[in-house]
C-alpha cells in the first residue's frame, strides 16, 4: 500500500474502494506504521512508562477512559491524571480509601469528564482488585471459549467496574445497549495484543476474540473499504467491520488498528 493510498487527515477512501487492497497491503502498511518510534501522540505510549504489570493495567484503563477528542488534550488529561496517581498507580488504587481516590480526583476535568467519573471508575478498579486480584483475571472469568468475541465478558465487566444496577453512564458504555465501545476495545487491545506497539500483558484472552476500536477514522475507513455500509459508529458497524478483517486475519483482526488509523493522526498533527 503506498503513500499514493494517504491524504491529509485519512486514507485516500476514493483510491481504496478502488483499490479493494488484500492482505499483502494491509501487512506492508502494519510493517511500516506498527513500530514504536510511531507511537506517540497516541494515549498507548503511557503503558510503555511502566514496567509492572500491574500497573500498566491502571494505567491502561484510565488513558484509554479519556481516549476521546483531540489526541494533544487527551494526552494532557491522561498525564495529568497519571501525576495524581504518584509513581504506582496500581499501589495507589489498591492501597487508598474510596474517599481518598475521589479527593485526589477533585476538581479534575477531560472534555466532558468529570473528576467524580473518573474516581468512581478507579473505585470500581480497586473493588475488581480486592476481588479478583487483577483485571485480567477478572475479565477471563467472565471470558467462554466459545465466544466468538470478547463481548460478552466485556458486558459483564462493565457491569462489575460501574457497580451501580441500572447505570447508564456514557463514560463507561457497554456493548448491552448498543455501544460500540471504543475505548474498552481499545484497553483490551492493548492489554491482549502483544507488538512493538501494544505491551500485551494478558495472556488469558486470545486476540482472535478482539473487536476494533471503531472511531471516525476507523469508521471512514471500513466505509471506503466495503467493510460496511452504515453511517453510524455503532456496535453492529464496529461488528462489521471487524468481520471483514477476520476474514484478513482470523487470529487477529484488530492488527491493523493502529498503523491503519495513526496515518490520520500523523497527518493531523503534522
Amino acid at each position: 500500500m503506498s503513500r499514493q493510498y494517504i491524504v491529509r487527515g485519512s486514507l485516500h477512501l476514493g483510491r481504496l474502494s478502488e483499490s479493494k487492497p488484500g492482505k499483502a497491503a494491509f501487512d506492508e502498511l502494519y510493517d511500516r506504521f506498527n513500530r514504536r518510534e510511531y507511537v506517540h501522540p497516541d494515549p498507548v505510549e503511557f503503558l510503555h512508562e511502566y514496567d509492572d504489570p500491574r500497573d500498566r493495567e491502571v494505567v491502561g484503563i484510565v488513558a484509554s477512559a479519556l481516549a476521546y477528542g483531540r489526541v494533544r488534550q487527551i494526552l494532557g488529561s491522561v498525564a495529568e491524571a497519571l501525576r495524581r496517581m504518584g509513581a504506582s498507580p496500581a499501589d495507589f488504587v489498591r492501597s487508598s480509601s474510596p474517599g481518598l481516590i475521589r479527593n485526589v480526583f477533585e476538581g479534575f476535568k477531560h472534555r466532558f469528564t468529570t473528576g467524580h467519573e473518573v474516581a468512581s471508575m478507579l473505585i470500581g478498579v480497586k473493588r475488581m482488585l480486592e476481588r479478583h486480584g487483577s483485571l485480567e483475571d477478572c475479565f477471563a472469568s467472565f471470558r467462554k471459549n466459545a465466544d466468538e468475541t470478547v463481548l460478552p465478558a466485556l458486558c459483564a465487566f462493565v457491569g462489575e467496574l460501574d457497580g451501580s444496577p441500572g447505570s447508564r453512564s456514557m463514560f463507561l458504555p457497554s456493548p448491552a445497549r448498543g455501544s460500540a465501545c471504543k475505548r474498552f476495545n481499545l484497553f483490551l487491545r492493548w492489554m491482549i495484543r502483544r507488538d512493538e506497539v501494544d505491551p500485551g500483558i494478558w495472556t488469558a484472552v486470545p486476540a482472535s476474540q478482539l473487536v476494533v476500536p471503531v472511531d471516525t477514522h476507523m469508521h471512514r475507513i471500513g466505509r471506503a473499504l466495503g467493510f460496511t455500509v452504515r453511517n453510524g459508529a455503532d456496535l453492529r458497524t464496529a461488528l462489521e467491520i471487524t468481520d471483514a478483517f477476520r476474514t484478513i486475519c482470523p487470529s487477529d483482526p484488530v492488527r491493523y488498528d493502529f498503523a491503519l488509523t495513526r496515518i490520520g493522526i500523523l497527518n493531523e498533527n503534522s
